[in-house]
């Protein structure tokens, strides 16, 4: 008899971001004290040298997007297999020991292939999901059919601005494929974005299944990375660099133990959490998972602008080709540049 796909609305691959666990506060950092004498020459050296006011920043270009993510994997064929067969991306080339796979000439996602390879140790920073956006409901429903045929364990949730398929990689990176409800439809209380986590109609999903759509049909042109959701050690550092350093608007911290900041009013660009990994360290170098993700600036201005705030805000920045790197306060790597 043949086996039934387990198709849970939450689950070990569900990475929705949306949860409520860990709960409990952050623990607080000892309270420093100073006496008179430092308190005095404290108030000197602002006075001589004063901070910049994070106000005086130009803020972060709406038109900001998300580019392709890199991920190390230990077993080329076997990625490669996951991606193109369960994704559904094209294989686009090798450049230099480097897997690319996207969407019609786009790239999405990036392999470094590393058979020695330690896995990413449990609790440690990183990647908790990259975010896959295809275009429409009936694209999302080729994916879901596909996934239910090679019974492949999924999470799926409804998060009111949109709808999502979890699963994992063979090296557990976490993988979110989703589609957008049109914006207008999007609820704001003023700056904060109202989502959750609801189970997934998966049924009026796949009432829109394109009568031509096989299993075999590919992620169409126009798909794109939506937005990439990481795991930190705490949401003090966190909210400090990507809000006050990087320029992120924070859209919603109501959620237990999570930040959620985009750029334009998008739903969010970045999640950030400590579900399981409150003050977690970095993984080991060369661990399987997240390597870097690109940040896409409209033009060369744009990111020079962040370039020097990221500088005068006392990041470490280092330049590359049309762009430039700068790690978090785990050292999760971001590129920064132009399309």
């Amino acid at each position: 008899m043949k086996r039934r796909p387990v198709i849970p609305s939450f689950g070990t691959a569900d990475r929705s971001g949306l949860h409520s666990r860990n709960r409990n506060p952050l623990h607080r950092a000892p309270t420093w004290r100073p006496n008179a004498a430092s308190r005095l020459t404290f108030q000197r050296n602002i006075m001589s040298h004063p901070a910049p006011s994070v106000s005086s920043f130009h803020p972060l270009s709406p038109a900001l997007a998300m580019g392709a993510v890199r991920l190390r994997v230990r077993e080329a064929a076997r990625s490669i297999a996951f991606y193109t067969r369960t994704v559904g991306l094209a294989l686009l080339g090798h450049d230099g020991g480097l897997i690319r796979l996207g969407a019609g000439d786009r790239t999405l996602i990036e392999l470094e292939v590393a058979p020695d390879a330690s896995p990413r140790p449990r609790g440690s920073t990183g990647l908790f999901h990259v975010a896959i956006l295809v275009p429409d409901r009936p694209s999302l429903a080729v994916v879901l059919r596909r996934l239910i045929a090679q019974q492949i364990h999924i999470g799926a949730s409804d998060h009111l601005v949109s709808e999502a398929l979890y699963l994992d990689d063979p090296d557990g990176n976490g993988i979110e494929i989703y589609r957008d409800r049109a914006a207008a439809e999007w609820r704001w209380q003023g700056n904060t974005i109202e989502m959750a986590t609801h189970p997934l109609d998966m049924r009026g999903v796949l009432a829109e299944l394109p009568a031509d759509a096989t299993i075999d049909t590919a992620t169409p042109a126009g798909t794109r990375i939506g937005h990439v959701h990481l795991q930190v050690g705490a949401l003090e550092p966190a909210r400090r660099f990507y809000v006050e350093h990087f320029g992120f608007d924070v859209v919603t911290d109501r959620y237990p133990g999570a930040l959620f900041v985009s750029a334009g009013r998008y739903h969010h660009h970045l999640g950030l959490n400590i579900w399981q990994s409150r003050g977690g360290n970095a993984p080991p170098a060369g661990s399987t998972g997240l390597i870097h993700y690109e940040t896409l600036l409209p033009d060369q201005a744009a990111v020079d602008a962040l370039a020097d705030r990221l500088r005068t805000l006392g990041e470490t920045v280092e330049e590359q080709e049309f762009g430039f790197a700068v790690a978090d306060p785990w050292g999760t790597r971001a590129i920064v540049k132009t399309p």
